[in-house]
């Protein structure tokens, strides 16, 4: 199975919606097909600069390392020095933080993965788990 730009649409759509209705800071959603190609990029209005970066780097570093965002927050903990290098070897970037988010079908498969940025990195993973849910995909944060 495929990510499909329809699912990814929905997806980055219903991560907003989920920011708004909890009344966070604006969010921007970027969502990757499994090979890091980005499949949909939404930015609410007055979300910051820098944000579609930050959620490709957040939901890139997944992919690269095959773990959600907490998952990689607590390696990166760990073993610092080895992270900061990663950072120089990720074309698109790798954020060890939550917020970075794998999202698998019904069977494990990853199709590809969620970054979101805009508000704290735990508001942020709230966004998107609840949209990946709602598309009746599995999120996969690392927890």
């Amino acid at each position: 199975m495929r990510l499909t730009f329809d699912q990814a649409l929905a997806i980055a759509k219903a991560t907003l919606e989920e920011g708004r209705g909890r009344d966070f800071a604006p969010l921007c959603a970027v969502v990757l097909d499994a090979g890091a190609h980005p499949v949909v990029i939404l930015r609410d209005d007055g979300a910051s600069i820098s944000r579609p970066e930050i959620a490709t780097a957040k939901a890139a570093g997944c992919l690269g390392m095959g773990l959600g965002g907490r998952e990689l927050a607590k390696r990166a903990a760990h073993v610092p020095y080895f992270f900061a290098a990663l950072t120089t070897v990720f074309p698109k970037g790798l954020l060890p933080v939550p917020g970075g988010v794998l999202i698998r079908d019904e069977t494990g498969e990853v199709l590809g993965a969620i970054g979101v940025s805009g508000d704290t990195s735990d508001n942020d993973e709230i966004c998107a788990v609840a949209a990946i849910e709602a598309a009746g995909l599995k999120a996969d944060t690392g927890a």
